[in-house]
């Protein structure tokens, strides 16, 4: 039976002990023979036990011990409730987890943790026989079985037992669908068997038979044999020399006899009068072609020798000829003009980008196009040596202009090049093919502005090929070469520090800024520099978009080129249509360093790859100006005119990188290159007269040198 709940206690007159109970603490429970008389006596009902005497111990009277360290709470207290909520949060799940937002440059709190706790999970294959997957499979096993068992029966194949066997199946089935009916006619339908499929057992049928009937035997036919027997094959012994001449006549023998039977095999497949004519062509082509490819190598030395003949006198000076007059020089030098390198179909064209292969140091890629957007027609890709001055080894023409070249370091045979519509390709120079192996269209992310520059970058975690392109369009791109595509990801996008401008609709318009040139550090894998055509340059980063690390005001007018310093990590130049050439500390905020007024337009300019304190740059008005700040902070040391000052503009240049010869561009198509004399190379001297040793450290120290005379004065007005 229920125990009956104690009643409750009435206060009455007299001393009375009241019994309080710790809050969350049970009372303890005394079950010793020792009585305790309280006012309210508080008794469990339990059931009489027989006789004997047995269940005295549960007829004693229960006495609550109370502890010393229990507290005395009142009543309230006691009645209080205290409510839990049972909630679906995991109480194991981390609440302080942070991460560093790179917008806000901060550790910020993340909000969303994940509360799931996973105990037991199991993926089963099974399927309850009453949803519509097993029905649906039921009926087409089911129809499958039909039309086997019909197949067999009209062949003859079943027994009279198992027809009889199917035909109670199919009375019990039909009872069954007449109960079906009941429930439903659209159902019925919806869910019928299908019909065999007719003509043809398209479909292979499982074995629905896996067990024998009966036992079967075969017969073991007997082995026959058979041998036959031959001659042995005569012997005899033979003994020569074996030199390289009787070797070589031997595999031409065999050659020969090869060529016999293939041309045999042809006569009997082909007719004899086809055969005749077809002979005759392929005979005269495959002679033709044997002529050219034996003697191309040895036309290519033979003309490559007449050139050099017809420029001996040049081909000396480069070599060997320095100018004596440097001597009487204090520190200005000269520019010795060498060879002139030019194409006839090239000449209206402008030369837009120049490059040294980074492993064949005589030769070099020249592309063309036009800079004048009114006037663009065609472009050109053309290979020089300087081995040879007089033809390009290798022509490529496009149907839009060229804008930018380079190429691969370490692949000396791919070159990435850019295009005045958007698009940017990857030729191939060992391939016959005058097209680009990779080209990206409308559907693969071109841009829709023209391509100032491009330039390979290391191959990515999947090692493959890749490379970077900045626009007009105000997007700087990286392209990957993966198998047959190109893919592209918008590495960042210049955005101006203009308000956004209202669209239609009353959408929000971002300005972008038009992206003339790029470099990317030599040292830092993800640091790049982008100059607009704002005059701004932007100092990025490879790892996030969201925003530029650092911002220079550096012209009033278009930048058209930045070039990191080769040995100082910190340097870098750039040059623009405002006539100015400025040096600059990527960790200096004050402004540039140097800065050069050259009177013109600058096209280009490129730091000299054997000094850290010697560049040069190219104007408008057809000159090439040459400094060194080691010898000179305020003047170039070398101020040459190299064409015709009122017709020629100067477009680009370039160092090479062993040879002490610069290539100048300009955009009437030609290509000039020039030697520079001992004082624009040469080393420089200590107190005592002696030359100092080349190097890295030696570089960044003269370098350093230099900045620290130019930060001097700002540093004493702080």
């Amino acid at each position: 039976m229920p125990v009956k709940a104690p009643a409750k206690s009435k206060q009455g007159g007299g001393g009375t002990s009241s019994l309080k109970v710790g809050k969350g603490r049970p009372p303890r429970v005394s079950m010793g023979g020792a009585k305790v008389a309280l006012k309210d006596d508080i008794r469990d009902d339990v059931t009489e036990i027989g006789e004997g005497g047995h269940g005295e111990e549960w007829m004693q009277t229960k006495s609550l011990i109370k502890p010393d360290d229990q507290l005395d709470l009142s009543e309230g207290e006691l009645k209080e409730e205290f409510t839990r909520i049972l909630t679906a949060n995991n109480p194991h799940a981390p609440q302080n987890i942070v991460r560093y937002n790179f917008k806000d440059r901060s550790f910020k709190q993340t909000s969303h943790v994940d509360q799931l706790a996973i105990h037991f999970s199991l993926d089963g294959n099974m399927i309850h026989k009453d949803s519509d997957e097993a029905r649906r499979q039921k009926a087409k096993y089911g129809a499958a079985e039909k039309y086997l068992f019909t197949k067999r029966m009209k062949s003859g194949a079943v027994s009279d037992q198992a027809i009889s066997e199917a035909e109670e199946e199919k009375k019990d089935e039909e009872g069954e669908e007449k109960a079906e009916v009941e429930e439903g006619a659209d159902k019925r339908d919806e869910e019928s068997t299908p019909a065999p499929p007719k003509g043809g057992d398209n479909k292979k049928l499982t074995n629905q038979f896996n067990y024998s009937e009966r036992a079967s035997q075969t017969y073991n036919n007997p082995y026959r044999e058979r041998a036959t027997q031959t001659e042995p094959p005569p012997r005899a012994n033979f003994s020569a020399t074996g030199n390289q001449w009787e070797i070589y006549d031997a595999y031409k023998e065999d050659q020969e006899k090869q060529a016999e039977e293939k041309a045999k095999e042809k006569k009997q497949t082909s007719s004899k009068k086809e055969e005749g004519t077809v002979k005759k062509k392929l005979t005269a082509m495959e002679t033709q072609t044997d002529d050219v490819s034996r003697i191309s190598h040895a036309a290519k030395i033979v003309e490559r020798m007449v050139n050099q003949n017809t420029f001996d006198d040049v081909s000396q000076d480069f070599k060997y000829w320095e100018d004596v007059s440097d001597e009487y020089r204090d520190s200005e030098g000269t520019l010795l003009p060498l060879w002139k390198f030019s194409y006839d179909k090239a000449k209206r064209l402008a030369v837009t980008s120049l490059c040294w292969n980074p492993k064949y140091r005589d030769l070099f890629i020249v592309t063309h196009g036009s800079y004048d957007f009114m006037k663009q027609s065609r472009g050109m890709l053309l290979c020089y040596t300087m081995k040879n001055p007089s033809y390009p080894e290798y022509v490529y023409p496009t149907t839009s202009g060229v804008m930018c070249v380079d190429v691969h370091p370490e692949h000396p045979y791919l070159v990435a090049v850019g295009f005045y519509d958007g698009s940017v390709g990857v030729y191939n120079v060992t391939n016959k093919d005058n097209k680009p192996i990779y080209q990206s269209t409308a559907k693969t992310g071109k841009h829709t502005d023209p391509v100032w520059q491009v330039a390979w970058q290391k191959d990515d975690l999947d090692n493959n090929l890749n490379f970077f392109s900045v626009s007009s369009d105000g997007r700087v791109v990286a392209w990957t070469l993966v198998k047959n595509e190109l893919t592209y990801t918008d590495v960042i996008q210049l955005k101006l520090d203009e308000a956004p401008q209202e669209g239609p609709e009353g959408t929000q318009l971002t300005p972008l800024g038009c992206g003339t040139c790029f470099d990317f550090h030599k040292q830092t894998d993800y640091l790049f520099l982008v100059g607009t055509e704002e005059g701004k340059i932007h100092k990025c980063s490879k790892a996030y978009s969201s925003q530029f690390l650092d911002t220079f005001d550096a012209h009033h007018m278009a930048v058209y080129k930045v070039h990191w310093n080769y040995y100082h990590p910190k340097i870098f130049i750039s040059c623009s249509a405002d006539w100015t050439v400025k040096i600059w500390d990527h960790t200096y905020k004050n402004g540039a360093m140097f800065t050069f007024d050259l009177g013109s337009s600058v096209g280009d300019v490129a730091w000299a790859p054997y000094s850290s304190t010697i560049f040069a740059a190219v104007t408008a008005d057809g000159k090439v100006h040459v400094f060194d700040l080691s010898i000179n902070k305020y003047e170039p040391i070398c101020e040459q005119a190299v064409v015709q000052k009122k017709k020629t503009k100067l477009t680009h240049i370039t160092f090479n990188p062993n040879h002490p010869i610069v290539l100048v561009g300009d955009d009437r198509g030609y290509v000039t290159s020039l030697k520079l004399s001992p004082n624009l190379r040469k080393v420089p001297k200590d107190k005592k007269g002696q030359e100092l040793q080349r190097g890295p450290e030696q570089e960044i120290a003269k370098m350093d040198k230099l900045l620290a005379l130019v930060r001097e004065p700002s540093n004493k007005d702080n």
